[in-house]
């Protein structure tokens, strides 16, 4: 679906744990994230961590979907 969205011009961030997947779709913005179950977050941290840790991969996404890449391209921290 993401090259899908592309080829209409939608700059798109793929957020995913598992970055070969990612690869292997041709995701051109990929994003890793925490954990299979927990992609954007860690109940483990709290609240108030697993918040900010959400907050920060999203803004880390919005970074990326303003990033001109030429082909795939993994936003590592």
């Amino acid at each position: 679906m993401v090259k899908e969205i592309e080829r209409y011009g939608l700059p798109v961030v793929h957020m995913c744990t598992i970055v070969p997947i990612s690869l292997t779709i041709g995701a051109n913005r990929i994003l890793p994230t925490v954990a299979i179950p927990y992609p954007l977050g860690d109940p483990h941290l709290g609240e108030e961590k697993s918040k900010n840790l959400r907050r920060h991969l999203v803004e880390r996404g919005l970074d990326a979907l303003q990033t001109e890449v030429s082909g795939q391209t993994v936003f590592e921290e």
